[in-house]
């Protein structure tokens, strides 16, 4: 969320920069809004004022007459009156101010699809020296015996997934290897979360309210959940409407937890595999720091997701999104892209963003300065890694003329194996 005040101050220059993002900021209606509250909240002070004065001066002339009860009776209503229209003021200035996504940096390109992304750089082999048979993860994983769509459709329906025997271990390999790595290397602090968060959670990361189409929801009696899209809902909300002091910074948090999105926006794309589910597992990197760390922060959790794909000998490149694609909490945002030969296409299999103040602004995450000043504090995030399209690379870039998948040698103290088998087997 933004202040209001800066958007105002920006002026011109805020408008240019939402307009990069296809966000057409009407400051007229905001300065409106911000206008209304003023002169609510104005009221509100100058009604308890007079009723503070007028309840003085009637303690020093002795008992109050009727009328003058009766005069304070109608004072007080009238503060009550102001106050239900200074929340209402305050209300709506929110509401309008949650609907605002965050302004790009300038140092972000111009465009509005993936396609406009800028290339940063590339790791591996040349996408056309990967792999000897360029097939879909899909059919190399049913033709193991490893990935079981059918049941997945009869227990679920569409987008779900079931992992078989050696799949199901890869999985769960994957998820250790990971967080192993981000623990014991990269200092991150794992975290067991909560898979359902109320509504101020949701709001606090940017989630709430333009994308509740895309959640999950659950009404049990008047207590209503969400199921979250990715743990950086809990983990950045662990410091929610709390003041942090500057020379703890940065914490860096990280946790594995299924992922549930409806998807409501992408039907009929990647019907096919695991690339696209309505629920999937992923660990999630969470940094938070002084708003002037913020630059340096991305580049190293940038690094963090890379490592991973390195260790794991998978071909990626890094790419910087365009404003126009960027989500709607980020301020700047690198994809990490592996290459899919089954797909003849490099795609995401990580989005680590630079939230700058906006979602503490929005949660209430204010660290102290050295110099005593309390302001807002800087948040980011990224996936390192979401384990289903890490597999499906793993398949694609790793099958052999045979058809066995050939793993990493990284992984092997997790699996217990090298080679995945036709049927299942492994060696």
């Amino acid at each position: 969320m933004h202040d209001p005040s800066e958007l105002l101050e920006d002026g011109p220059a805020a408008v240019r920069q939402l307009a990069r993002r296809r966000y057409d900021l009407d400051l007229a209606a905001l300065e409106k809004a911000v206008r209304r509250r003023s002169e609510a909240q104005a009221e509100v002070t100058r009604l308890r004022t007079e009723l503070n004065r007028t309840s003085r001066a009637r303690g020093r002339s002795g008992p109050p007459s009727e009328e003058e009860k009766e005069a304070a009776r109608a004072l007080r209503a009238d503060v009550q009156q102001a106050e239900a229209t200074a929340r209402t003021a305050g209300h709506d200035l929110t509401q309008l101010l949650l609907g605002i996504p965050n302004v790009p940096l300038d140092s972000v390109p111009d465009g509005d699809t993936d396609q406009e992304a800028v290339e940063i750089r590339r790791w591996g082999r040349p996408p056309h020296e990967v792999g000897t048979d360029a097939r879909h993860h899909s059919d190399i994983g049913e033709s193991l015996g490893i990935l079981d769509g059918p049941a997945a459709a009869k227990l679920s329906g569409s987008r779900f997934s079931v992992g078989r025997g050696a799949g199901a271990r890869l999985e769960r390999a994957l998820a250790d290897f990971f967080l192993d790595l981000h623990t014991g290397e990269h200092g991150y602090t794992e975290y067991s979360v909560p898979f359902l968060v109320n509504r101020d959670t949701m709001t606090g990361t940017g989630q709430l309210p333009k994308f509740e189409d895309d959640l999950f929801r659950t009404q049990v009696g008047d207590r209503e959940l969400f199921l979250i899209p990715t743990a950086e809902v809990p983990l950045t909300n662990l410091v929610a409407q709390q003041l942090l002091d500057a020379r703890a910074l940065p914490y860096a948090f990280t946790a594995r937890t299924p992922c549930f999105r409806a998807e409501a926006g992408a039907y009929g794309r990647d019907t096919r595999g695991i690339l696209r589910l309505h629920q999937f597992e992923k660990v999630e990197l969470v940094r938070v720091c002084a708003p002037e760390d913020a630059p340096a922060q991305l580049e190293l959790m940038v690094g963090h997701a890379e490592e991973c794909l390195r260790r794991l000998e998978l071909s990626y490149r890094v790419v910087q999104l365009p404003a126009g694609d960027l989500g709607f909490s980020a301020r700047m945002t690198y994809d990490i892209e592996v290459w899919l030969p089954g797909s003849d296409a490099y795609r995401e299999i990580s989005s680590v963003s630079d939230c700058g103040t906006f979602q503490a602004r929005r949660a209430d995450i204010r660290h102290k300065r050295a110099d005593g000043r309390k302001a807002p504090a800087a948040t980011l995030n990224g996936s390192a890694l979401p384990i289903g399209r890490t597999v499906a690379a793993l398949l694609e870039q790793g099958v052999q003329e045979d058809g066995s998948v050939l793993l990493p040698e990284a992984l092997v103290p997790y699996t217990g194996f090298r080679r995945i088998l036709p049927g299942g087997a492994t060696a």
